[in-house]
Parts: C-alpha cells; sequence; structure tokens
C-alpha cells in the first residue's frame, strides 16, 4: 500500500517570508501527512523563490522545511529533487546535507510496470525562445562565477526582488489553460511519444493542476503549485491521481 508523492512550486519566500510562513507551515504538514505511506517523495522544482549557493553560503530561512526533508530522508524514504526556474542555481547542498538527489535535466522512472517522464518543466517545447536563451546565459559558468563576487546580502536580495516582480509568482496574476495547441509541455510530450511510449509525463512549472490524456494508455499530468491550490500527485502502484491539500 505504499505510495509515491510528487508536488511542485511553492516559491517559498515569495511574495515576502511573512507571507510565505503559512505555505511554509502547511507544506511541513503535508510532508508529516504523506511520510506515513510513502514509498518515495519527489519535489519537482521551484521550492524556493530564489537559492543560489554560494561556496559557503546558502540563503537564510525556510529551516523548517529543510529540518522536515532531513527527518523523512533520515527515515529512509527517497527524496527526489528536481531543479526548477527559479532554483536553477542549485549545486550540491541537498545532497550533501540532506543526502537528496538533485536532478537538472527530466528523468525516467518506471514504478510497478509503469514509466515516467518527471521534470519541472521549464524550456521545454517548441516556444519559450526567450527564456531558454536567458536560462543559457543564467547557468552558463561564467555566469555563476560572476555572480559570486556579489556580497551574499546584496545578491540574495537583489534576486529576490526581480523574482517577486513576477506577478505570475507572486501569486496576483491569474493563469489559464491555453488549449493543448498552446501548451507548450503538453506538444513537447506528444513530441516524445513520437519515439517512446510513457505512461505518465509528471511535471510542474505551469502552476496549473491538470491531467490530460495524450492517446489511451499515456497522459500529462502538471502537478499545479502551493500557491493558490496547494494540489499535489500521488500514483498507489495503480493509478495517478491529482488531489489537493486542504
Amino acid at each position: 500500500m505504499k505510495k509515491i508523492y510528487f508536488a511542485s512550486d511553492q516559491h517559498f519566500g515569495a511574495p515576502t517570508a511573512e507571507l510565505s510562513f503559512p505555505r511554509e507551515q502547511k507544506f511541513v504538514q503535508w510532508l508529516d501527512a504523506v511520510k506515513i505511506d510513502a514509498e518515495a517523495i519527489f519535489l519537482l522544482g521551484d521550492l524556493f523563490d530564489f537559492w543560489f549557493e554560494y561556496k559557503t553560503v546558502v540563503p537564510k530561512g525556510f529551516v523548517r522545511v529543510l529540518g522536515k526533508l532531513a527527518e523523512i530522508r533520515d527515515s529512509g524514504i527517497p527524496i527526489y529533487f528536481f531543479v526548477g526556474n527559479h532554483d536553477l542555481w542549485m549545486h550540491d547542498y541537498f545532497e550533501k546535507e540532506l543526502n537528496i538527489p538533485v536532478y537538472h535535466n527530466n528523468q525516467e522512472f518506471t514504478f510497478n510496470a509503469k514509466t515516467f517522464l518527471i521534470g519541472h518543466g521549464d524550456g521545454k517545447g517548441p516556444g519559450d525562445l526567450g527564456y531558454k536563451r536567458m536560462k543559457k546565459v543564467f547557468t552558463h559558468p561564467f555566469s555563476k562565477w560572476l555572480y559570486r563576487w556579489l556580497h551574499p546580502d546584496i545578491g540574495v536580495r537583489l534576486a529576490q526582488y526581480l523574482s517577486v516582480k513576477n506577478k505570475l509568482i507572486s501569486g496576483e496574476a491569474d493563469v489559464h489553460f491555453l488549449g493543448e495547441d498552446n501548451e507548450w509541455l503538453i506538444q513537447y510530450c506528444k513530441r516524445k511519444l513520437e519515439t517512446k511510449q510513457y505512461d505518465y509525463f509528471v511535471f510542474g512549472h505551469r502552476h496549473l493542476p491538470m491531467t490530460i490524456s495524450l492517446n489511451p494508455n499515456s497522459q500529462y499530468i502538471n502537478l499545479g503549485d502551493w500557491i493558490g491550490y496547494f494540489t499535489y500527485g500521488v500514483f498507489d502502484g495503480v493509478q495517478f491521481e491529482l488531489k489537493e491539500y486542504k
């Protein structure tokens, strides 16, 4: 009866630490609830609204979330973390301190003979060319080297300011389903199916909880977010469901 749980796009720290705190508490409560029957937990990116690892410094805060993840991992439950577009500068802190593997690209998994392709979802599909160019610049080693020369008090504050200026991330914008032909992640999944069959494509990034049938044996799932929806995915070995944590 063990289950596999998925969650994405918590954006802790946005729009301010004070306003983010109740959402952090709710997420910790969810972790406490699912650890009872969890075979594994997948976190699909943007856990933080900003994250950058200096050589000896990480952003201040998030102690309850990090402590709960450490507790669950120490109990023997695997946790997998996928880097999102807001924590793309994550390096090895989770791996060294929490024993949680960090993935920067999509990964394939098989559970109970069901195949999964899992990732955050940013920069996938035919569009979003501006972001794809920006991501290449941000993830270039020279860019990260330059940023490390900023004092953490300046670098973190600057990044947080720029991040919350995006109304989507601060939760102030309404997100709409664009239709299958205009949803880049759906188009990405359909193209992947041309070369290989997957039972489930599981992504975040869009902040919209949705389940779309791609063919009779394949589904695209977007996990929504923990800003307005508080949704998560659960696979019980037979089927995948999206649920809301209340």
